[in-house]
């Protein structure tokens, strides 16, 4: 992590207890800012959960499987065993060294493999059990009675890099920004979406080459809405995940990205 976001920092056991909002000192509703970790797996985040994802910093939380704040620490989300360390902790530590009046908190939703036709309401994804969308929307309607949400950080496509989902992408893409915004009532929330991982060793297709488009597409023409590159980010060794030290770099460019937005940028 670049030293000027290092942040002190305690430490805590692997899996943080469970701990009542008054006995984390959360903030006062203004300053509590919620942020949405959504889409699939490298999302969810499957980097190798070294020390440094297990240290948690005083003011980024996670709201944990049972709807609970707790320390954030690695892994955040358990949508799969495979769940490891992700983009969201550090993004969190990000934003509140940027702002030290303020605590951060983390909502993990993301749904490894999921294609982003799950992402709807009343739809279910067999590989995890679970209603993406529906779930997502419960777990940050239960955020917000502590917190105000600040933004939606999205990584998901991989599923959708298919002769049959592809060319539609860009579409539910836009439908799926629209839906979160009016479901949460903010017509102009940030969401900012990652790049999927290019990685030499398996090239692109011209059906991830789409997706890709689509999503610097819908970057373009919707308010407040960013592209983060992926370029020279490795993989855990499958070609498809992100390392634990790119995924910390990612992290970088969608804090940047969301300063960006607020108009909070560093000079």
């Amino acid at each position: 992590m670049n030293p000027r976001f290092l942040l002190p920092i305690i430490a805590v056991s692997f899996v943080a207890p469970l701990l009542s909002a008054a006995e984390l000192a959360l903030p006062k509703k203004p300053d509590f800012q919620i942020f949405i970790l959504a889409g699939q797996s490298n999302m969810a985040g499957r980097g190798k959960v070294d020390e440094e994802s297990k240290q948690a910093q005083p003011r980024v939380f996670a709201l944990n499987k049972e709807s609970q704040w707790q320390p954030a620490v690695d892994p955040l989300h358990w949508d799969k065993t495979s769940a490891g360390t992700g983009i969201g902790k550090p993004f969190g530590e990000i934003i509140a060294a940027r702002f030290p009046g303020i605590s951060v908190g983390l909502v993990p939703t993301a749904c490894g493999g999921s294609p982003i036709s799950t992402w709807a309401p009343g739809q279910s994804f067999a590989q995890t059990k679970s209603n993406p969308w529906d779930d997502c929307i419960a777990r940050t309607q239960r955020a917000m009675q502590d917190g105000t949400v600040k933004a939606i950080l999205w990584h998901q496509g991989e599923s959708d890099s298919n002769p049959q989902a592809a060319g539609e992408h860009e579409k539910k893409l836009e439908d799926l920004i629209t839906r979160f915004r009016t479901e949460l009532n903010a017509p102009e929330l940030p969401f900012i979406i990652g790049q999927l991982g290019r990685f030499p060793a398996k090239p692109w297709d011209a059906n991830r080459e789409a997706v890709d488009a689509a999503h610097q597409a819908v970057a373009k023409k919707m308010k407040n809405v960013r592209f983060v590159p992926a370029e020279g980010m490795n993989s855990v060794g499958d070609n498809l995940h992100f390392d634990t030290p790119s995924l910390r770099a990612f992290a970088k460019g969608y804090a940047d990205a969301y300063l960006q937005i607020v108009g909070a940028a560093k000079p």
